[in-house]
């Protein structure tokens, strides 16, 4: 016996729609309805649940685009790496400590420098909030973007778009020439006021090469970074991934804090039933997408140009010109998989069109009955008005895509009608999200509940992480460790010296030294999870009490977990980091100068960094990182068994006699380690 029938597949059953057939059998003859595509009644099938809290948000379909033409959803296994990291906020950070810190804040363009400016839009005050909020902290502030004419007629020049931004922050913003210019940015030269203005990143093509030069000259003497450029999150760029290497904090400001909330609150199937409005075309390039809304919501309705390839799938007669390539296979698959989940699929019944040769004539056609010199410009009264009586069951709705196609109109106002209804749905207790720009504007002209609508502008972005990637732009930045570790349960002594391990590998060094030292606490920071599932068994076959390994990225998160251990860091190791000699830019990405300035602020006085690889050039840039970037308080040292140092300050042994796999490795076959201790002088000099 089939599962009940959720309100939305009552109401429309009642209405005697068809039930799923294969599309060759679908009658010709019969006028297709604006109704739900529903499978037959049958069990769910199930499906790996996707965790969706403030904690983590795992999207479930993974597209095999690059795979194969033949899309089939692939969900992604429990414990890969999120989406969305968990980043760090620039509400995070107190107040008094942005003061006299130099601050770059990487704006969108597109939002400040229009023409036309939307002061109660919500992106633009909080964007100008991000730049304030700095200034009122006592910060000096260094904006960055990239901007055109198309944004502002007016935007002839950086004077120009630095006159923009002081009338729009009511503060005098300088231009700051100093990423053409040989000449370094002197730190004097900020004296002399409180914002400055970068030059426009359209004009230098390292920007769109994530050149790591370019972004070392942008960021030269920042102290923070900030990324509030929500909408190119999903791009590499020197000035949102590359910069955040040379800065010792990198957090998202208001704008992008707000659009990231507002990306996982779509991303959430916590109220039923949930449906998509989905709009636009590209159905191919979007199947992804999809098949995560597919899979997460309770029906699917397509009002844009994917309405007709799913019309094409199910058999129905469409005009050539509104088919996409390729697209049909594509279509197909998620028609499948939605009569699988039992969800229905609803596509329009009627559309306004328009005569090709005389543009004023305009009548309803059906969806099936779109004759030959017709355009479709707009959704019919009938499709709207099965659409209004859908929606009001819904308790989530996510509108996403424009309502458009190949031709526009001024006549048509299924956009305003749309709106309209998702105004009104807002006020009562539904939770509705609308993205991009043309979904935004419609609902700001049109309803007057803005607050009560949850508004993403940047379409782009969230059809990138409904596929399922990462988004480069918040990988890059900090992430805060979600969760509080309770140490008196991972150790049996959490006040004991602790030893940390950075990319601990397969944990034989730490596993080894653990049950050396039991005297010593012993944690592991390891980027693969799957070796920190393995140590992790070890630890526990084996009983050890002294030893713990954490999946992470100890690169961003070293200060947040460490800084909350009760007792004291007396040794940090870094063993053989990987290299990428094919790509001499990426080289030692893991220690970077964030890493060692929190090692140097929560070691203990005369607590030790051991570094060691058997590639010198990389023990060389591990030993230059951490006394440039140590604050003057490491020295070369030997260890307490005096341990010889050769003339190039590298110790011949290992000074715990405990060994890594690699070390093991590179020793078997007669190759060197370079390896150095640094000892942690108790006064800076």
């Amino acid at each position: 016996m089939g599962q009940p029938l959720n309100p939305i597949e009552e109401t429309v059953l009642s209405e005697k729609l068809r039930l799923y057939a294969p599309p060759m059998l679908i009658p010709k003859l019969l006028p297709p309805k604006f109704c739900w595509y529903s499978g037959k009644t049958t069990k769910f099938k199930k499906y790996p649940s996707v965790r969706s809290s403030s904690k983590a948000d795992c999207l479930q379909a993974a597209y095999q685009s690059k795979r194969s033409p033949e899309y089939k959803a692939d969900y992604c296994n429990e414990g890969e790496s999120e989406a969305l990291p968990y980043v760090q906020t620039l509400r995070e950070i107190p107040k008094e400590e942005l003061a006299a810190k130099v601050v770059m804040v990487r704006f969108d363009g597109a939002i400040l420098l229009k023409e036309e400016i939307n002061r109660s839009s919500q992106s633009v005050s909080n964007a100008i909030f991000t730049i304030k909020y700095i200034c009122e902290a006592g910060g000096k502030v260094i904006l960055v973007s990239n901007w055109r004419k198309k944004f502002n007629s007016k935007l002839l020049d950086t004077e120009s778009a630095a006159d923009t931004l002081s009338s729009l922050l009511q503060h005098k913003v300088v231009v700051l020439q100093c990423i053409s210019s040989t000449v370094p940015l002197k730190m004097e030269v900020l004296n002399k006021a409180d914002i400055f203005l970068l030059e426009n990143l359209s004009d230098f093509k390292e920007e769109v090469a994530n050149c790591l030069n370019f972004a070392e000259v942008l960021s030269s003497g920042v102290d923070i970074f900030v990324n509030d450029s929500f909408s190119l999150s999903h791009k590499i760029l020197a000035s949102t991934v590359a910069v955040a290497r040379f800065c010792s904090a990198h957090v998202v400001g208001f704008h992008s804090e707000e659009s990231l909330d507002q990306l996982r609150k779509a991303a959430d199937a916590n109220r039923k039933p949930y449906i998509a409005i989905v709009g636009g075309g590209n159905l191919y390039d979007k199947a992804a997408a999809l098949h995560f809304l597919a899979s997460k919501c309770d029906g699917l309705v397509f009002i844009g140009m994917m309405s007709f390839q799913i019309l094409h799938a199910l058999g129905y007669s469409v005009p050539s010109s509104l088919i996409e390539p390729k697209a049909h296979k594509a279509a197909e698959d998620i028609i499948h998989f939605a009569h699988d989940r039992n969800i229905p699929i609803l596509y329009p019944k009627d559309f306004w069109c328009v005569n090709d040769h005389r543009p004023n004539q305009m009548e309803v056609l059906p969806a099936h009955g779109i004759m030959h010199g017709w355009s479709p410009v707009d959704l019919g009264p009938r499709s709207l008005d099965e659409i209004n009586s859908l929606l009001i069951k819904c308790k989530k709705i996510i509108w996403i895509g424009p309502l458009k196609f190949k031709l526009s109109s001024t006549c048509v106002d299924g956009v305003s009608k749309l709106a309209q209804i998702l105004g009104e749905l807002s006020k009562q207790t539904c939770d509705v999200t609308v993205v991009g720009n043309m979904a935004c504007k419609a609902i700001m002209m049109e309803s007057s509940s803005l607050l009560d609508c949850n508004m993403i502008e940047s379409a782009s972005v969230v059809w990138e992480f409904f596929k399922g990637r990462k988004l480069p732009g918040i990988m890059a930045l900090d992430r805060a460790y979600p969760f509080e570790i309770d140490w008196s349960s991972v150790y049996n002594d959490p006040a004991q010296p602790l030893v940390v391990d950075i990319g601990s590998g397969n944990g034989l060094f730490l596993l080894g030294m653990a049950r050396r030292r039991k005297d010593l606490n012993f944690l592991g920071l390891e980027i693969n999870k799957k070796l920190v599932r393995r140590c992790l068994d070890s630890v526990h076959q084996s009983s050890i009490w002294n030893g713990h390994f954490i999946s992470t990225n100890a690169t961003t998160t070293f200060r947040s977990i460490v800084s909350s251990y009760p007792g004291e860091l007396v040794l940090v190791s870094i063993q053989c980091p990987n290299p990428d000699f094919n790509n001499p830019e990426h080289r030692w990405r893991m220690l970077q100068r964030s890493l060692v300035e929190a090692v140097t602020d929560l070691l203990a006085q005369d607590g030790k960094v051991f570094l060691q690889s058997d590639v010198e050039e990389v023990a060389v840039r591990m030993k230059e990182l951490f006394l440039k970037y140590g604050k003057g308080r490491f020295t070369l040292s030997g260890d307490r068994s005096n341990t010889k140092i050769d003339k190039e300050a590298w110790l011949k042994e290992n000074p715990f006699r405990v060994r890594s796999d690699w070390e093991q490795h590179v020793l078997d076959r007669g190759a060197p380690m370079y390896r150095l201790m640094l000892s942690k002088s108790p006064n800076a000099e």
